[in-house]
């Protein structure tokens, strides 16, 4: 098969979908590669390795997407990507559709498939392919909110562990999931007052188990979030629905009872956001103000890490990218459940239930008699 890597074109976007080393077992195992010029520069991945790995380094995106048969990405296609997408081809990376409903409707016209990272699930239904991703974003939710707490920032002025003698910051985190426990630890070891909020009991409890004493669980209802989101320096929202938008927990009238100055970091803003004033952000314009607190929505956090993000996602998504070059997309979604659950749009038709639900397109079952989705 031929594997085509594009370089990414969203913006601030400098990860890359296949390192050296990948390429070098894709040719090993008989397949071609071709990489864009440049496509690994922003992680620090010059061409010269790719080419020592066996790979062809063409000059255009336009040459990956017209040989290609398997296309590996990071982020969603961009409108000029939308264009160069061919019917049958397939497209494997983050896709986001249901916060998209313009998205869904361009990929579904070019009859392709479009395989997900974010919706692949593991034997335990885990989502593996966006976990490492999570781990990041969870991380640097607080280290973005720390750092635009700072007055320069247009922040409160409040250092997030306090010092002997003033009160440290309180740090409210939605989500018990991978990046609210990532946010929890890092913002715990920083010395906030953490409050951890879910709707689940049972990752409340995991969450007890394994943090420290300055971070406390709460069950996720209106009126925890209403006494917990006034009092809050930082929020991280933090929710995951897999494969449909996220539930607007926050509203714009929580927004105006919160801290002038306060901080909210919208990690789900990618799947349409958890909070009513969020908007997506970049990171070259990473903040606005709405209701006297400063916002962060940027929807690739850990673009701002594409070196380490790079590799972590490579090593979750390389064996499924071998699976799909090894036996194209129909035989391994056949065999592997969970990659079947990565469908999300087949030759025109939303086959995710998640998304069509989101988008309010019609939903297509998948043909193959073990996968459910």
């Amino acid at each position: 098969m031929i594997v085509g890597v594009p370089k990414e074109i969203k913006t601030d976007e400098d990860r890359v979908g296949l390192l050296p080393v990948g390429a070098r077992t894709l040719i090993e195992a008989g397949h071609t590669v071709l990489i864009e010029a440049a496509a690994g520069e922003g992680a620090g991945v010059p061409d010269v390795d790719y080419i020592e790995a066996g790979a062809s380094v063409v000059a255009t995106a336009g040459e990956i997407f017209a040989e290609a048969e398997l296309i590996v990405k990071v982020k969603e296609p961009q409108t000029d990507e939308l264009g160069l997408i061919r019917e049958g081809q397939i497209v494997f990376t983050y896709f986001h559709f249901a916060a998209s409903a313009e998205l869904t409707n361009g990929f579904a016209a070019t009859n392709a498939i479009a395989v997900a990272y974010e919706t692949v699930t593991d034997e335990e239904g885990r989502l593996p392919l966006l976990i490492p991703m999570s781990e990041i974003a969870g991380r640097m939710a607080v280290q973005e909110g720390a750092k635009y707490l700072e007055k320069p920032q247009g922040g409160r002025g409040v250092l997030l562990g306090g010092l002997p003698g003033v009160a440290p910051a309180d740090v409210v985190i939605i989500g018990a999931g991978v990046v609210g426990l990532n946010a929890a630890r890092i913002a715990a070891g920083m010395g906030a007052s953490v409050h951890l909020v879910d709707v689940n009991i049972h990752a409340l409890r995991h969450a007890e188990a394994m943090m420290p004493a300055n971070v406390s669980t709460y069950m996720s209802n209106s009126y925890n979030l209403e006494r917990l989101v006034p009092a809050a320096d930082l929020l991280i929202c933090a929710v995951l629905v897999p494969g449909a938008r996220a539930p607007k927990l926050v509203s714009r009238q929580m927004v105006q009872s919160m801290k002038q100055g306060a901080v909210i970091v919208d990690v789900a803003v990618d799947q349409g956001g958890g909070v009513e004033t969020m908007r997506v952000t970049t990171h070259s314009d990473p903040v606005f103000v709405e209701e006297g607190v400063l916002h962060c929505g940027v929807a690739n956090l850990p673009g701002g890490v594409p070196r380490t993000a790079t590799i972590a996602l490579n090593n979750a998504t390389f064996p499924y990218v071998l699976k799909l070059a090894n036996q194209g997309w129909e035989e391994a979604c056949r065999t592997d459940v969970g990659l079947a659950h990565g469908l999300n749009i087949i030759r025109g038709k939303v086959t995710h239930r998640g998304v069509a639900e989101a988008t309010g397109l019609s939903f297509h079952p998948l043909a193959f008699d073990t996968v459910t989705t």
